[in-house]
């Protein structure tokens, strides 16, 4: 080995050794400054209620603020975007619901990589989607529902969240289970579907729990149906749509926070640590309680594998319904 060799050896080693410093330092100061969470919805929708909950419990935690932006739009791609074009420091995360495992089956081509793209960090919780009605709506149950929409295919409208929301797949599992043609019509966020069926421009909305709840014991609208496998604890009196005739249906929002792909792994592990703390607090239980949800604490590995099956699961109802984004 010539002089020149050890020496540019000795350099690239140095180097080395040099960032890996880098990276453990920086990982030991973590966080430094704020943090923000990227929510891919409008404020007041339930993703958004997820994020500032947790992010004031990891604030706590974590000592520094956590600020949560919204930038709803594109079916979540527009935040989706900002993470993925962000720097992998921890600085910047996601909360995540379930179109981050749809949007590569929906969009042609897909926005991103579930695999080469994110780190997972951890799961928040699950809630279960709903039919709900304005209180005053000629349709009262689920049944009534279905005869309408056969009755007049195409003529009701339901109402959900954004395209490649779980709502909105749900919405279109429900309509192929039950053989229907119902009109789809995507807003940004539950919150401005919920206010348009309360102005009567819509039929049906097809919301998570967390939504409609308090519209719902406000006495402004009636629940017609949940998608979880069983009934409710704070709907109990409202069927589920696998009692009403349709066994086997279920749908349920799960939200998580990710990364950018890159993250070092000791951030990495900082940030689920202080996500657990969090969805252990009453806070975020509570939350999830008002709308029969559930936290799901795990490790990263379980939201990764989660990611992947739902978007296996996903993909294959995208190509069997032809879903398509508006």
């Amino acid at each position: 080995m010539t002089l020149i060799t050890r020496r540019r050896l000795a350099a690239w080693a140095g180097s080395l050794l040099l960032g890996t410093s880098f990276v453990a330092q920086a990982a030991d100061n973590f966080p430094s400054k704020p943090i923000r969470i990227l929510v891919g919805y409008t404020a007041g929708g339930a993703v958004d209620a997820v994020a500032r909950a947790v992010g004031l419990r990891m604030s706590t935690i974590l000592g520094q603020p956590v600020i949560v932006e919204n930038k709803p739009g594109a079916g979540t791609n527009i935040a989706v975007k900002t993470l993925t074009t962000s720097p992998p420091d921890g600085y910047t995360l996601l909360l995540a619901a379930n179109a981050l495992a749809v949007n590569p089956a929906l969009f042609k081509p897909a926005p991103y990589d579930l695999d080469r793209d994110f780190t997972p960090i951890s799961l928040v919780g699950r809630v279960p989607v709903v039919f709900t009605v304005r209180e005053d709506s000629d349709i009262r149950t689920l049944a009534q529902l279905v005869a309408a929409a056969k009755a007049k295919p195409g003529g009701v409208t339901v109402a959900t969240p954004g395209n490649g929301s779980t709502p909105h797949l749900a919405m279109e599992l429900f309509q192929h289970t039950a053989g229907l043609s119902l009109r789809h019509v995507p807003y940004k966020g539950g919150a401005p579907a919920l206010t348009d069926a309360l102005g009567g421009h819509v039929d049906v909305v097809a919301v998570n729990a967390l939504e409609a709840l308090p519209l719902a014991k406000a006495g402004k609208l009636r629940v017609l149906a949940v998608m979880s496998s069983e009934r409710s604890a704070v709907l109990p009196g409202v069927p589920t749509v696998a009692e009403s005739g349709y066994p086997g249906f279920e749908a349920s929002v799960w939200y998580g926070l990710v990364a950018p792909a890159g993250l070092p792994k000791p951030v990495q592990a900082r940030l689920h640590e202080a996500v657990q703390k969090a969805i252990e607090s009453s806070e975020v239980r509570d939350l999830l309680a008002t709308a029969g949800g559930v936290p799901l604490p795990g490790p990263s590995e379980q939201f990764d594998k989660l990611l992947k099956s739902e978007a296996a699961r996903y993909g294959k109802l995208i190509r069997e319904a032809n879903i398509q984004p508006d």
